[in-house]
């Protein structure tokens, strides 16, 4: 977080405690997090705002699956010596 600046911080539910919480406020940023089932304090959440992190997800997939092509990631240094 340090060093960044967003207007919303997006993350899952791995994400959801206090301390995060509190970080994020203290940029000026509103954390869009659900909350962790056995949380006792409930936190409002922006569903609409939420959904809008599956864009952000299939991006990073399809960076990933660009760069096993491009670099072709699977093959070892063996095969190139072939």
């Amino acid at each position: 977080i340090e060093g960044l600046s967003a207007g919303v911080v997006m993350a899952d539910t791995a994400y959801d405690a206090d301390h995060l919480r509190q970080a994020i406020a203290a940029k000026g940023a509103l954390a869009v997090i659900p909350n962790n089932p056995s949380r006792a304090l409930k936190h409002p959440l922006d569903k609409h705002l939420y959904a809008q992190r599956h864009l952000v997800e299939c991006c990073f997939s399809k960076l990933k699956q660009f760069r096993r092509v491009a670099t072709r990631f699977e093959k070892t240094a063996r095969n190139y010596r072939a």
